[in-house]
């Protein structure tokens, strides 16, 4: 058992100067508190939290911040690549749509242009049409003019000579005597005028 003693001897003495060179108090003093808040360790920590925030500042400045104002440069590079091609592409779609307007027009143009020509062309030639018609009816009516013309003139050759036998029999038959051919003709020619 003395050796069980002895060793449980050596091993607290062990401890205990283990815990005096960590810093850490050995369990029966608790009396320092949780080292963070521990005002002797102060400038310590003040020292290391410069250290470290000088570090992290540089690593900011050196690696961090020149990649974003990359990023943010090589974005406003594009935006404003986006913008002039959507200017020019608008700038185009004008030009297409003016032009597109412009021929429209144009076609609008020649259409009433070949639309007056052919109404032109189609009353000239109604009028062609129209004249040779008139033509041919004022042939057509002289003829008919003149067979009209000499159909009278045939009747009322007939007519006199069909006025005089009728003039000679009604005086026969109201009056009773003969009446001469040369006075009938007289007669009938005084009527006629």
């Amino acid at each position: 058992m003395f050796v069980a003693s002895a060793f449980a001897a050596s091993a607290q003495d062990a401890a205990e100067a283990t815990h005096s060179e960590t810093g850490v108090a050995s369990e029966g003093a608790h009396e320092a508190g949780f080292p963070p808040f521990d005002s002797s360790t102060f400038p310590s920590q003040i020292l290391w939290l410069a250290i470290t925030f000088g570090l992290f500042y540089l690593f900011l400045k050196r690696v961090v911040l020149p990649r974003i104002g990359g990023i943010l440069e090589v974005r406003r590079d594009r935006i404003a690549q986006d913008l002039d091609q959507a200017a020019r592409m608008k700038e185009e779609a004008d030009q297409a749509v003016a032009a597109y307007e412009q021929e429209l027009a144009d076609a609008r143009k020649k259409a009433n242009v070949i639309g007056q020509e052919a109404r032109d062309a189609a009353k000239v030639e109604a009028d062609a049409e129209r004249q040779q018609i008139e033509k041919d009816l004022d042939a057509k009516l002289a003829k008919a003019e003149e067979r009209i013309a000499s159909i009278k003139e045939t009747a009322m050759k007939d007519v006199g000579a069909i006025a005089e036998d009728t003039a000679a029999s009604i005086v026969q038959e109201l009056v009773g005597g003969r009446l001469d051919t040369t006075a009938a003709k007289a007669a009938v020619k005084a009527v006629k005028q």
